[in-house]
Parts: C-alpha cells; structure tokens; sequence
C-alpha cells in the first residue's frame, strides 16, 4: 500500500473515531416505542385438580369464594423487538380485566425465575375452574405437566415485586415502574433469562378474584400488550472498519 493510502485511510478512520467521542456513533440513534403481544399465558390453579388453562380466553389472579387461590402467568418475547445493546427507558403492561367478584384490590406483578408452558387446556365458558392440564402446561406443582416441577408450588419468583396496581371495575389497566424496566432491560441484554412475569392478587382472604382477557381472546384489542421506549445501541455496525479499511487495498 502506497503512503498517500495509508494516510488517507488512518485520516479516514481519525474523522469516524472523532465523531463517536462527540456524537455518541455514526447517527444518533433516537428512541423508539414498540407494542408486543404476549407469546404465552396460563392461570395455575391452586388445590387438588392441578388444573391450567393454557388455551382459554381469560386467566385469572386472586382467590375464590371458597379461597381456593388463582394466580396468571404471562411472557412477551422482546428480543424479537428490541435489539440487544439498547437502553430501555419505559415500560407499561396493559390488560383488559372483564369480570371481579371483588371491589379494589391490588395485582402484583413478580419476574419470574423459571420457564414455564402454555398447553392446550380449555376451560371453556367463563373459565374459572379451569381445565386438566394438557401436555406441556403450566400447573400449581408443574412448570411443565407433567414432567418438570417448580421448585416451589405456585411458581418460582422474585420476591421483590415489579409493580402493582389497585384494580376494580371492569376496564383497561396499566403496570408500568423502574423495576420493570429493570426486568425488561435484563431481558434485552442479560443477565436474566425471559421468562415473563407471575400476577398475584390478594391472597390473603376469600373472594378477590380477577378475570383477565388473554392473548387468544376473541376481541384483539382486549389482548395484552407490553408497551417499551427504549434507545437502540450507537456506535459504528460491526465490520465498518474493516469496510472502510477494504476501500484502500
């Protein structure tokens, strides 16, 4: 390679370091909002049955009116939606609750720590009682029926909760705080697997149960969605200095 090349070349490369130290990479990147569908949810059913209802249109949190105990779990896939390296800067979970048999309550939301299955099972009608589990299906006892277990009965999570929300009539609900955009950056970038959230109401006394709308609910705009702003990574595309490098062979 001739000198004027090499010069121009460590030129070259001189201009694009400057402009990452000043700018930040080669086009400031700006923040972006994306809505995520949910890719599985599931209610686990607390007594004997180990009922699930990974196909039904609802799922369910709190107890009944005998004070058997209800809790959903739910997944959104976002490294489908946000490419590793970004920065997220908010997050919020709406849901569609349809039907209470209670006035207030409060909903917890909890990452959870272990993966988890979505079968088949149908409760069908309004859902409450649920289905017995299908293959694959998450249960009070399984993660995945019938074959792997939770390490403890009624799923495993963080005990520090993500967010709540005091919920009451039917309506549209939001979830959204720094821990879940703690979670939700863990999940674009490590170190913590996606395994989605547990929603746990109050469990403490007999009916406060809460019907959610689920991702396979007939009326799509009642489906959940995960709502996140984040800023992708700056900085020059791997390879550009070997592209720019190619130019003075």
């Amino acid at each position: 390679m001739c000198l004027n090349k090499v010069s121009t070349m460590v030129a070259v490369l001189a201009v694009v370091a400057v402009g990452l130290a000043v700018f930040g990479g080669i086009g400031a990147a700006s923040a972006t909002t994306v809505n995520i569908p949910a890719v599985k949810d599931n209610t686990i059913f607390d007594g004997p049955t180990g009922n699930s209802n990974g196909a039904g249109d609802f799922f369910f949190v709190g107890s009944t009116n005998t004070g058997m105990i209800r809790r959903a779990l739910i997944a959104f896939r976002v490294a489908d939606s946000i490419p590793a390296g970004s920065t997220v800067t908010a997050v919020t979970l709406t849901l569609h609750m349809s039907k209470t048999i209670s006035a207030g309550e409060t909903v917890s939301l909890h990452r959870l720590t272990a993966d988890w299955g979505e079968g088949t099972s149908n409760a069908g009608a309004s859902e409450g009682t649920g289905a017995p589990a299908t293959t694959g299906d998450a249960t009070w006892l399984f993660r995945f029926f019938n074959t792997l277990t939770w390490t403890a009965q009624g799923g495993d999570f963080s005990t520090q909760g993500s967010a709540s929300q005091t919920v009451t009539a039917v309506g549209f609900y939001s979830w959204t705080s720094a821990q879940m955009i703690a979670d939700v950056q863990g999940w674009v970038n490590g170190p913590n697997p996606d395994f989605g959230w547990i929603l746990i109401d109050n469990e403490g006394v007999s009916a406060t149960a809460k019907r959610f709308d689920s991702r396979t609910n007939p009326t799509v705009a009642d489906r959940p969605v995960l709502t996140v702003t984040f800023t992708p990574g700056s900085g020059i595309e791997p390879g550009t200095f070997g592209e720019i490098k190619a130019l003075y062979k």
